[in-house]
């Protein structure tokens, strides 16, 4: 149960963000979401419009279309609906993209994470949670990956605007005395995710009989976390905001936590295409005699990339007694259904 009457979750048409709101609407019937988004065309509009259509079934679920970057829509939505926990997953999403697209993603993940914090300000809530990105890591030699590791140096302009993320959020939590939470998420996946991961966007070429390039020669290891496991991590922070208390100078001591969430299991990329391919036949998403080996090429790296993420979760467990773990092959499964019945 969320132990608030309003919840204010952005990004609610997104793939992390309609899991969580449906998943919140499911379990209290008390608790109010104010969902937004921009619902802008990154990636196929109709796949956020079928995550919203499910949403609006909800007698408690209020949406509203619009920009994070717009900050008197912002400020209107606090003061109208007085939030008491925000959930921030509304993001320009993709490494890839950022390199040719900068300024998206400045437009939404600092000046509309600013946006939220000034509101936050303004309008005090029990607690900001946020998403940031395990992509903060960049080339990390030292896996898997801690939160207490050193994190100054990002590939791609995605992962820097997460890391100013972490930053902006420390220092008003600090200021102001928001009890604020951020949380790393490693390579999310399952139905009706962004058809611009890899196993989504794999999935659409191989059933067009197209070829899938696998990058850094297959030698890249990700750490695939479920969506359904992403969420119950989320469930579990939004309810336990971070102490307030201060110091010994007498001034607020930042009520901030970080976590990561990953599955703490990364999978070679030639393995993750087997399965996906495997399970893809299963589901009658591709024919039986399917030669997946005529489909494949090897690539060397592409820019932003990194060989490896890798969370460590000990943090997660510690506090929270909870650690991701649904198989990739599970949730592989799960996936190639949904593709079947949404697709085919």
């Amino acid at each position: 149960m969320i132990n608030a009457k309003t919840i204010f979750i952005t990004g609610s048409s997104g793939f992390i963000g309609s899991y969580l709101s449906k998943r919140i609407l499911d379990e209290n019937n008390n608790v109010q979401v104010i969902g937004l988004d921009n619902m802008n065309d990154y990636y196929d509009v109709s796949l956020k419009e079928t995550r919203l259509k499910e949403l609006q079934k909800y007698k408690n679920f209020i949406f509203i279309k619009g920009d994070l970057a717009n900050k008197e829509l912002i400020n209107n939505i606090f003061i109208n609906y007085k939030p008491e926990i925000v959930v921030n997953l509304a993001a320009q999403a993709g490494v890839r993209y950022s390199i040719t697209n900068p300024d998206a993603y400045i437009q939404s993940n600092i000046i509309g994470f600013y946006n939220i914090l000034e509101a936050c300000r303004n309008n005090p809530v029990k607690h900001l949670v946020y998403a940031s990105s395990s992509s903060v890591y960049g080339n990390n030699k030292k896996v898997p990956y801690s939160v207490e590791d050193k994190v100054d140096n990002p590939v791609s302009l995605y992962a820097a605007t997460k890391k100013a993320d972490e930053l902006l959020a420390h220092s008003y939590s600090k200021l102001y005395n928001i009890p604020c939470t951020g949380l790393r998420f490693f390579t999310v996946y399952g139905p009706k995710g962004r058809p611009d991961m890899a196993y989504f966007s794999f999935t659409n070429k191989l059933v067009k009989g197209e070829t899938i390039k696998i990058f850094n020669y297959g030698n890249c290891k990700r750490d695939f976390t479920y969506i359904d496991d992403i969420v119950e991590g989320i469930i579990r922070v939004i309810n336990k905001a971070p102490e307030k208390k201060n110091g010994e100078d007498g001034l607020p001591i930042a009520p901030y936590a970080i976590y990561n969430i990953g599955n703490n299991n990364p999978e070679n990329l030639l393995d993750f295409v087997k399965i996906l391919s495997e399970e893809l036949v299963n589901a009658k998403v591709l024919p039986k005699d399917f030669d997946f080996e005529k489909h494949k090429e090897l690539v060397p790296m592409q820019a932003g990339d990194v060989p490896i993420t890798f969370a460590d979760t000990s943090s997660l467990e510690k506090d929270f007694g909870y650690k991701p773990h649904t198989s990739l092959r599970d949730g592989l499964r799960e996936f190639a259904k949904w593709y079947k019945g949404f697709y085919k």
